[in-house]
């Protein structure tokens, strides 16, 4: 059964205080991204359960959250999810070729991990960053202005790096 640590479970109940009594499902959001980073970067039906369970809310409630945002993964990805934005803006300057480019280098197809666990790459909507297109996320971090050798500079980085990269850390729950 999944169950937070102690921690993160202290954690979700002062976020869950932030809100009036009855509205305890504004905490969903910020509550989701603590389950998806100390569950291994993924959301299992098992996990939202758990997080219905500790808002008092119905578990459709949650995986009508967490399958309309791309930011949460439904299903196990690597250390380093790659999200290449599609849409228009980064389309006419090459994203598509980028994504191309990283399929090629990690030998994987859109929505694929890679065979050692470390990058899945996933292709996106709009990423918010029309000006500095193409660009991609990795966990909280944007990467614009893309090249492939850019892309080889990052990927290089992150293999590197070899550490889970997330969203949102418990860390910034505390902090705001």
């Amino acid at each position: 059964m999944a169950k937070f640590s102690e921690d993160t479970y202290d954690l979700a109940l002062r976020l869950i205080k932030r809100y009036p009594e009855g509205k305890q499902k504004s905490a969903l959001i910020p509550i989701l991204h603590l389950a998806q980073a100390e569950f291994g970067g993924w959301l299992s039906a098992e996990v939202m359960d758990y997080v219905a369970s500790i808002l008092n809310i119905k578990p459709i409630e949650v995986y009508e959250v967490a399958s309309f945002y791309s930011m949460f993964n439904l299903k196990p990805v690597g250390k380093c999810l790659i999200e290449v934005c599609r849409t228009a803006p980064c389309w006419l300057k090459g994203s598509e070729d980028i994504i191309q480019y990283i399929e090629k280098k990690l030998s994987i197809k859109d929505g694929e991990t890679t065979k050692d666990g470390m990058f899945t790459l996933k292709t996106v909507e709009c990423l918010g960053s029309c000006g500095t297109a193409p660009m991609m996320q990795c966990g909280h971090k944007y990467y614009e202005n893309l090249t492939t050798d850019s892309v080889d500079e990052i990927i290089s980085s992150l293999k590197e790096q070899n550490q889970a990269q997330v969203y949102v850390s418990n860390d910034f729950f505390r902090e705001n």
